[in-house]
C-alpha cells in the first residue's frame, strides 16, 4: 500500500471467501498486518550478512571453519591461495584428515575439540597440506 502522504507500507494479507447462507460466494474477508518494519529489518540483516561475507572472503589471513564433525564449511580466498585448494574442493571434506600434515593431526584435533567445548586457543601453529605437496 501507499499512504496518503506517499509512504510505502508493506502488508501481509490473509484472505478468505465470504459466503451467504446458501454457500454462494458473495465477497471476501481479508486481515492485513503491517510488516514494513519486519521487511526493513530483513533487508538490514541481508546487508550485514553480505558485508560479513565480503570481509571473510577478502581477509588477508586464512579463515577456515568446520562443522561439529570437523568437515570444512568455511574456506576463504586466502586459505585457497595458500593451499591451492578452492572452497569448492574442500567443502564437506575433513579438515584434519585431508588438510593437516601428519605430525599436527593429533594436536589440531585436540584444538578443534576444545573449540567445540567453547575453549579458545590462541597462537597455535601447524602445517597445511597444499595441493602441490609443498
Amino acid at each position: 500500500f501507499v499512504t496518503k502522504s506517499g509512504e510505502r507500507v508493506e502488508i501481509l494479507l490473509n484472505a478468505t471467501k465470504r459466503t451467504d447462507r446458501e454457500g454462494k460466494i458473495v465477497g471476501m474477508v481479508g486481515v492485513g498486518q503491517d510488516i514494513t518494519e519486519l521487511k526493513r529489518g530483513q533487508a538490514e540483516l541481508t546487508r550485514v550478512a553480505n558485508d560479513l561475507r565480503l570481509l571473510i572472503d577478502t581477509a588477508n589471513a586464512p579463515i577456515i571453519g568446520t562443522d561439529a564433525n570437523g568437515r570444512v564449511n568455511e574456506w576463504n580466498n586466502k586459505a585457497a591461495e595458500l593451499t591451492g585448494y578452492s572452497k569448492v574442493e574442500v567443502e564437506g571434506r575433513y579438515l584434519v584428515r585431508d588438510f593437516i600434515t601428519d605430525d599436527f593431526k593429533k594436536p589440531v584435533n585436540v584444538l578443534l575439540r576444545k573449540a567445540l567445548r567453547g575453549q579458545q586457543t590462541d597462537n597455535f601453529e601447524f602445517l597445511f597440506v597444499t595441493k602441490s605437496g609443498e
